[in-house]
């Protein structure tokens, strides 16, 4: 690894690998990933992504459908980029390699989704996100001008005299890099929550990272509760993919009776945030928290054909997607705030860029409609790679002293277990679903006590530290933006 390089990109999902694969070679990039290249949110995205790609489909559906999914709160200017953008990014990934599933005359397979008004979505079976990623780094870890380091966490940034400076850690030991120009796409925050479908990484490190150097980051409170994740006790729960209630399933309550019908007149092709607070209703009606999902009514090799994936790790847990009631129940998914970014990924610092699910551009308003992030990871991602592109051709900027203290101190007591378990269930307790604020109150007390603790006590330097201080930091501003936001 070398001591500078021209793009410090942070992160290896959609938004990573293909704002780094649109960086001119002639610039040097650095990307960095906490664990392996196709660990990440990304990887784990099931629907698919909408894109215009149907002569029967238009801007204006797809803009009006985002909308109205969003609460009509989204960013106008972010929202018609991204949908006018997107089909010539869709149309790159297959030329890139993405194999979406197609019908036997050679057009694509299209599939519906909640909030969707018409078929617009672009899926490889229910992997899509893997299909992806999974092209994407098969040509960026071939680019002669980007270096890939795995199992590599960046753990401080500081920018001095218009150069960045990143600690990273791996293999315990920590080193120092400059880049002209860092491009954050760390994706989400949902293993701050006790149960989400996000991976093991997504812990917020990139807005936490932004957060401290004063990047504005906001609307922390606007999180997204998926309403069908298969119900266990796993901290990672499995999504049951919301295309499959675009192919026809069924939502259930507790006495295996339809109910969305008694709420939404979309029934349970509404958007998620609303699908989410109407179970919340139902199990008050009810006095139950069993919901149930059944697809059993189509036909069975369809079923097969169209989930294998989610057809052998249900099957694994003991449910056949093609006869039985899969039991989920909503959890947190996705986020839609997050750091501020421009219509070309700027952030309020200059020369980091940000995109992906990390940013918020606004596209997405109060709830994202679905297969809209693979969508703006890509879009933005590129747009972001783009301008950087703009500004390295104005030539390379002086040399600049590496600033003092950039290592961090490492104590000699190792973190005991329970903070982040306790993050976790103060998070949970504070804002799901429904917000409580006297309750987001309480909890934002004691997660700043927690805060102070592992910024002071002398602990042992670790990826686990690293994790617990973000984790008390995001869930910090989730907290403080949900009393704000419902005061």
């Amino acid at each position: 690894m070398k001591k500078h390089y021209d793009v410090l990109v942070i992160g290896t999902g959609a938004a990573g690998l293909y704002g780094a694969l649109h960086i001119s070679p002639e610039l040097e990039v650095l990307s960095v990933c906490k664990r392996e290249v196709l660990l990440s949110n990304s990887d784990l995205a099931q629907g698919g992504i909408a894109a215009v790609t149907m002569k029967d489909d238009s801007y204006d559906s797809h803009i009006n459908d985002t909308m109205i999914a969003g609460g009509h709160t989204n960013n106008p200017d972010s929202v018609y980029e991204l949908i006018t953008e997107g089909p010539k990014d869709v149309m790159n990934l297959a030329r890139l390699g993405v194999e979406f599933d197609k019908n036997e005359d050679g057009s694509y397979n299209m599939t519906l989704e909640g909030g969707h008004s018409m078929p617009r979505i672009l899926h490889r079976k229910d992997s899509t996100g893997n299909a992806i990623v999974t092209a994407l780094s098969k040509i960026v870890s071939k680019l002669a001008n980007v270096t890939i380091s795995e199992n590599t966490q960046v753990i401080n940034l500081v920018k001095k005299d218009g150069m960045f400076f990143a600690t990273l850690l791996a293999n315990d030991e920590q080193s120092v890099v400059s880049a002209d120009y860092v491009l954050m796409a760390t994706g989400g925050i949902g293993r701050v929550y006790e149960y989400t479908t996000n991976s093991k990484i997504a812990t917020g490190d990139g807005i936490a990272l932004a957060h401290k150097m004063g990047a504005v980051v906001e609307n922390m409170n606007l999180i997204q509760f998926h309403p069908t994740a298969f119900a266990h006790e796993d901290r990672e729960r499995l999504l049951i993919s919301e295309s499959v209630r675009g192919e026809g399933a069924y939502l259930l309550n507790c006495n295996f009776e339809r109910f969305m019908h008694n709420y939404d007149e979309r029934c349970e092709l509404a958007p998620r945030d609303v699908v989410s607070r109407c179970i919340m209703q139902e199990e008050k009606k009810t006095g139950s928290n069993k919901f149930y999902l059944n697809i059993s009514h189509e036909d069975p090799k369809f079923v097969i054909d169209r989930f294998p994936m989610l057809f052998e790790k249900l099957l694994a847990e003991g449910f056949d997607m093609t006869r039985d009631n899969i039991p989920v129940y909503p959890c947190q998914h996705y986020l839609m705030g997050g750091i501020k970014v421009d219509l070309n990924g700027q952030t309020t610092i200059e020369d980091l860029y940000a995109a992906g699910e990390c940013s918020h551009t606004g596209v997405h308003g109060n709830n994202r409609l679905a297969s809209n992030s693979l969508l703006e990871a890509v879009v933005f991602g590129r747009l972001a790679a783009q301008e950087i592109n703009k500004k390295a051709q104005k030539g390379k900027k002086p040399e600049v002293a590496e600033p003092e203290n950039m290592l961090l101190k490492s104590g000699k007591t190792p973190l005991p277990h329970g903070f982040r378990t306790k993050i976790r269930h103060l998070l949970q307790k504070g804002f799901y679903v429904v917000p409580d604020v006297e309750a987001a109150k309480n909890s934002l007390n004691e997660v700043k006590e927690i805060e102070k603790i592992l910024e002071n006590e002398d602990y042992t330097l670790s990826m686990d530290l690293v994790e617990a201080r973000n984790a008390a930091v995001i869930a910090g501003i989730i907290l403080n933006d949900v009393i704000r936001a419902n005061s």
